[in-house]
């Protein structure tokens, strides 16, 4: 129970550090997402790379290494899930940096009925009828914001669908979430590198050239991605996957309240509409999920008696 509890707070942390993600990127409106993108890249792995060494965890990284190359087939996986992951990234940062926050928490709020549907497609896993439901309720509402804004709301959907791309590859290769974070960026990071260079070389470098809290922003880049996804593997094992499920919606929610509240974007009674048709769904989507795994523990219990 005290584990439960632990677990509970710690992805509560979790979820509220990355719903307030937004007021960091925030800073770096100044410097061009594609460069905040590289540097992320460059940060991420270069920390994440340095923690592991000190805790004693080199040798399973090369181990992991080993592993992913002895089977081609995950180990090209992992680079398409780093490629994914690299475009999430950018597509986040591009639209908080241009005052499209409440766009972000469009796209993970319906991130986790897109991930249901490519398991359906992909891992022929079944959709239950209240399932089926919340998505044509969601699909519902982004229609009427496309036919609002006269295009898709094509940041939102290229969020949700390379995330739950890349949570679809994630699902086949088991690693333990700072070596995979470790992994995932090695991946990237010669690309993240070069383009630097071709930055520098064209003079078009925000980093070293903007003083020292631009440059200190750019740098801590890669502790604001790793620190949550440390909590994260710490915390998720310690609760089951429905409470997950069901503490996600924390940061999003944060993230539309930011960007109206904060940074006073628009939040207009066509997006309220929608808003509320994606909420409705995610309530049921969130209920039905929470009521499967009840009837799933009540039954393993009586078989236990």
């Amino acid at each position: 129970m005290i584990d439960s509890k632990k677990g509970v707070l710690v992805i509560i942390l979790t979820y509220t550090l990355w719903g307030f993600m937004p007021i960091f990127w925030k800073q770096l409106a100044h410097v061009p997402a594609d460069e905040v993108l590289a540097a992320r890249i460059i940060w991420s792995f270069i920390l994440t790379l340095v923690f592991i060494v000190l805790i004693n965890g080199g040798r399973q990284l090369w181990l992991d290494l080993k592993s992913l190359w002895a089977s081609k087939k995950k180990f090209f996986l992992l680079m398409l899930a780093s490629f994914l992951i690299s475009a999430n990234w950018f597509f986040y940062v591009y639209a908080v940096s241009h005052d499209r926050i409440v766009e972000t928490s469009l796209g993970y709020y319906i991130n986790p009925l897109i991930s249901m549907l490519l398991g359906a497609i992909f891992l022929k896993e079944k959709l239950s009828p209240a399932v089926k439901v919340a998505f044509l309720l969601a699909a519902t509402g982004v229609l009427i914001l496309t036919f609002s804004f006269g295009s898709l709301p094509w940041l939102a959907l290229g969020m949700a669908f390379s995330f739950a791309f890349y949570g679809l590859i994630k699902k086949t290769i088991r690693l333990d979430a700072l070596r995979g974070l470790a992994i995932e960026t090695l991946f990237v990071f010669p690309f993240a590198i070069a383009y630097y260079v071709y930055l520098f070389s064209i003079n078009r470098v925000s980093f070293l050239q903007l003083g020292l809290p631009t440059d200190s922003l750019l740098l801590a880049s890669g502790l604001i991605t790793a620190f949550p996804l440390l909590l994260f593997a710490i915390g998720a094992p310690l609760i089951p996957m429905y409470m997950i499920g069901f503490l996600q919606y924390i940061a999003p929610s944060l993230m539309l309240l930011i960007g109206v509240f904060i940074y006073g974007e628009s939040f207009d009674v066509v997006k309220i509409i929608s808003f509320s048709l994606i909420w409705s769904a995610l309530i049921l989507f969130t209920s039905s999920k929470f009521l499967e795994a009840r009837g799933i523990r009540r039954a393993n219990r009586k078989v236990s008696v």
